[in-house]
């Protein structure tokens, strides 16, 4: 079975939403223009790409990654690993031409299936929504968080608040940087 792990750049509460700079929320660009940036906080970000073996995106993020990150060096390597789109709306005629192999899949069903096969570990970059119901539906195995030492109030969450059991996770990898940062990486146990 196929690892999926969840990757965010995250708020101390918990917000996920644009990190880099995207249009339309009132704390855009979080990530680079309130922190001081240490590249030795970011390595995680590079090891992700050379252990992924492929990448799943929900619709929104995706609209949003594939007109960008194709021409972008430090994402290269996502450019040449199959990709996967989670969306009942996306048709093939939507689909960027410049950014390798991407299928559509339809439902979390098609999500389960995809990690049944063979091959190494995904990788879900952005995607709140999704993230939700992959967590809620017991699919993400492993999550990669780096958070940020700042409250941003309102804005997406990466976790859902769906009234569930409890679930536990793994600290197995943790590290603190000078400008406040945290990399957090958690399995889920089952």
């Amino acid at each position: 079975m196929r690892t999926l792990i969840s990757t965010a750049f995250i708020s101390l509460d918990g917000v996920v939403e644009a990190p880099g700079g995207e249009p339309g929320y009132r704390n855009t660009g979080w990530t680079f223009k309130d922190v001081e940036f240490l590249p030795e906080a970011y390595e995680i970000k590079e090891r992700e790409q050379r252990e992924s073996a492929a990448l799943l995106l929900g619709r929104t993020s995706y609209e949003a990654f594939s007109p960008v990150w194709p021409g972008m060096t430090e994402f290269a390597d996502y450019k040449v690993m199959p990709k996967y789109v989670v969306s009942t709306t996306l048709t093939e005629g939507d689909l960027v031409t410049d950014w390798g192999e991407t299928t559509i899949l339809r439902s979390l069903d098609d999500v389960a299936a995809l990690k049944e096969t063979e091959g190494g570990p995904i990788i879900v970059h952005g995607s709140a929504t999704l993230n939700h119901s992959l967590s809620d539906a017991g699919l993400i195995d492993r999550y990669h968080l780096l958070v940020f030492p700042l409250l941003l109030g309102a804005g997406k969450r990466l976790f859902s608040s769906t009234d569930k059991d409890t679930q536990k996770l793994k600290l197995v990898e943790y590290e603190a940087y000078a400008n406040g940062l945290q990399k957090n990486v958690f399995d889920v146990v089952r």
